[in-house]
C-alpha cells in the first residue's frame, strides 16, 4: 500500500493526489495536520534521504524559525523542529514499501510507481 503524507490544502500535495487517482494508483492519505507525525516515521524516512532533502527551506514556517536556529541546523535540530512543526516537511512525502519519494515529480512517480 502507498501512503502519501502532506497537508490536503497544499498545491503540491493535491497534484500528487491527482496524478495517483488518474493512474489508477491506490493510496492512503495522511494529513500531517490532522494526523501528525512521530519520530519513527521521520526515522524511517532518514534511512532513504537526507534531512536536508525533507526539511522544506522554502516553507513559510521556515521563514519564521528563529534566524539563529536556521544558521544552525543539523540532523537533530532538523528532526526535532519537523516534530513540532510538520508543515516545514517538503510535501509530499510518498511511501511505498522502501521506496520514498519526496516532492511532486510525475515522470519519478511514472518510473518509480
Amino acid at each position: 500500500m502507498i501512503t502519501v503524507y502532506g497537508i490536503k490544502n497544499c498545491d503540491t500535495v493535491k497534484k500528487a493526489r491527482r496524478w495517483l487517482e488518474a493512474n489508477g494508483v491506490a493510496f492512503q492519505f495522511h494529513d500531517f495536520r490532522d494526523d501528525g507525525i512521530d519520530q519513527k516515521t521521520i526515522d524511517v524516512w532518514l534511512q532513504s534521504v537526507s534531512w536536508e532533502t525533507l526539511l522544506n527551506k522554502r516553507s513559510t514556517t521556515w521563514r519564521q524559525v528563529d534566524q539563529a536556529q536556521r544558521d544552525n541546523i543539523n540532523r537533530e535540530s532538523a528532526i526535532a523542529l519537523m516534530l513540532a512543526s510538520p508543515s516545514i516537511i517538503k510535501r509530499p512525502v510518498l511511501v511505498k514499501n522502501d521506496i520514498i519519494l519526496v516532492g511532486f515529480d510525475d515522470e519519478i512517480y511514472t518510473t518509480s510507481l
